[in-house]
Parts: C-alpha cells; structure tokens; sequence
C-alpha cells in the first residue's frame, strides 16, 4: 500500500516521476542550483542517465508535485542499496523550487519518503536504514532531515591536489606488477575486482550496475595493475576517472576526477594505489589540467586521509551522511 500524498492545502498536485518528466526535472535541478550555489552543476545527461538506470521503480519509488500551471515544483526518489550491502539500505535523493520553499512542501515530500522507505525495509532481518547526503553549508535541509529523526552517520570530503606547482612522485612497482591502461576487454575483469576489494567477498555489481554513472568517463585517464605471476592476468587495483567540465565554471578550476580506486587484499602495502594516482594525476597533467580531484567517505568528522594527505591533496569542501534506522 502506498504511503498518502502530502496535503492538498501544498497547493501542488502529486504524481510518480516518469522517463518523459527528465527535462522538467532538468530545468527543476537547474534553478535549485542556481539558488543554492552547490559546487557543481547537474547536467541533462545526467538526469536522463540517472532517471534511466539508478531510478529503478519510479513508478513506486518516486514523487512528483506540479502547480497549477503544470510546472514541476518538487520531487522525491528513494533508491534501494545493492544487495551486496551487509545491512538493507534506502538512499534518499530529492529538492524543491526556491518558489514554493517554506511551506512545509519538503517536509512533506520527506515524510512521504520515509513512510515508503519503512515499507521497502520491512521484514529485513537487520534493522533497514535510510540514508540522506547533505552538502555542508545547507543549513535548511541539515535541520529538515533532522527534525525527521535523523542523525549524523558518516562524512564526505571532497579533496583536490595542485598539478601546476607541486612535483608527483616517482613509483616503480615490483616485478611481475604491471601498470596499464584501462581498456573494454579488462572492464568486466574490474567489476569483478571491484566487488572483492568493497563487498566484503560476496557479490560484486551487476554489470548494469557497473555502467551507471559513465557519462563522463575518460578511458584515457583510466589506469589498472595487474599481477602477471601467471598467463592470466590478474587485476590487483584499478583507477577509473571522469572529466565533469560542466562543473570547472562553478568551481573555479580544471580537473580530472578519480571516481573509483580500488586495491584488491591480497595487493594491498605494495604502493598500488600511490601509483594508480601518480599516474592518473600525469595524465591529468599531460592533458591541461589545473587539478586532480577526489571524494573519501569517513567516520570521523577530523579524520586524517594518509596517502592522500602525503600526495599533497587537499579539502576542498564536504557533506554529511545523515541515517535514521526503521
């Protein structure tokens, strides 16, 4: 059974989001940006892309509210976690339109989502959890999701290295490791790897899930080690990178974008991952960037970020993890 819709005294009609509401939602995305100023800008690949493979039920799992002219004021999407995850999981996504703000419509919307969630989670052996992402600085949504019951569970820092003034350093990996260049062939050998390094042994991504998000990824920027201790290759870590250009106005500055790094357990203390950056970061240079850009995930609110603190990166800006457990 699905959960009410907000109240009509909103002022808004509701409805779930559907694929042909993407350039609505486009245009929606873009005076919220503008408004609130986050450091990046979504762009209309990405909705679609977003819409098309992440939104897996919209006609469940998302709402939409429209005024009386027929223009998308509001929306709300939960995304299910993977099944690999050890605990069942409920990502919250959503925004609404600087011009129906401080009615109660985002909190609304939020009440709406968590009563949808509780119904995904229920009967889960573990106790669910419901995860919403909240740039610092957006004090408005920091005390929206908290007044909903949520509590601080985690932190993102994004983080940035200079590549004009700082020297990278020289890494030579021990014989039979081998650095090289990410190609198709490899891919599916990285999905794979990628589930041992992050999913605890079990499943690894879906190949469909393993594409989402590849809209501005560049191969050439794209770096694996393999072990070649027999004939067939192993992939010991593995570096995928993408160029945001849509973001570099915002910003204020050029960069190439390591999105996934990874070093498989039985490699790791033999400087993989030192030189899977040295090496994306020179192709980053090669390539006219100003900068090398990343985000970690953290516990602590002051964590320390060892390798990268000693590759001279830097914070830039973060976000906390907020969880409400159902």
């Amino acid at each position: 059974m699905s959960p009410a819709l907000p109240s009509p005294d909103l002022q808004l009609s509701w409805r779930p989001l559907t694929v042909a509401d993407t350039g609505d939602l486009y245009a929606l995305l873009r005076r919220i940006e503008e408004h609130d100023d986050p450091p990046y800008r979504s762009t209309r690949e990405e909705v679609d892309d977003t819409a098309l493979s992440q939104w897996t039920d919209l006609a469940g799992n998302s709402l939409a509210g429209f005024d009386t002219a027929g223009v998308l004021r509001a929306y709300g999407v939960l995304i299910e976690g993977e099944a690999r995850r050890s605990a069942p999981r409920t990502l919250l996504e959503g925004g609404v339109d600087p011009e129906v703000r401080h009615r109660g419509v985002g909190s609304a919307l939020l009440t709406w989502q968590l009563q949808r969630a509780k119904e995904l989670l229920a009967g889960a052996e573990e106790p669910g959890r419901v995860i919403v992402h909240v740039e610092d600085g957006m004090n408005a949504s920091a005390d929206l999701v908290q007044r909903h019951g949520f509590v601080p569970g985690g932190f993102h820092t994004e983080m940035r290295r200079n590549l004009a003034t700082l020297e990278l350093p020289e890494v030579h990996l021990a014989h039979p490791l081998e650095l090289v260049g990410w190609s198709p062939e490899l891919d599916d050998a990285v999905r794979i790897a990628h589930g041992e390094a992050f999913g605890n042994g079990t499943s690894p991504p879906t190949p469909q899930r393993w594409q989402e998000g590849r809209t501005y990824f560049v191969p050439e920027w794209s770096f694996l080690v393999l072990d070649r201790t027999s004939d067939r290759a192993q992939v010991a870590g593995y570096l995928l990178s993408s160029k945001y250009e849509q973001d570099w106005p915002t910003l204020g500055w050029s960069e190439g974008y390591v999105d996934i790094l990874g070093v498989r357990a039985p490699w790791r203390g033999q400087r993989i991952a030192t030189a899977l950056l040295v090496r994306a970061m020179r192709a980053y240079k090669e390539s006219g960037m100003e900068y090398a850009a990343l985000g970690l995930d953290h516990t602590d609110k002051e964590e320390r970020f060892g390798l990268f603190d000693r590759l001279a990166f830097t914070p830039t800006r973060g976000s906390t993890t907020y969880v409400l457990q159902v």
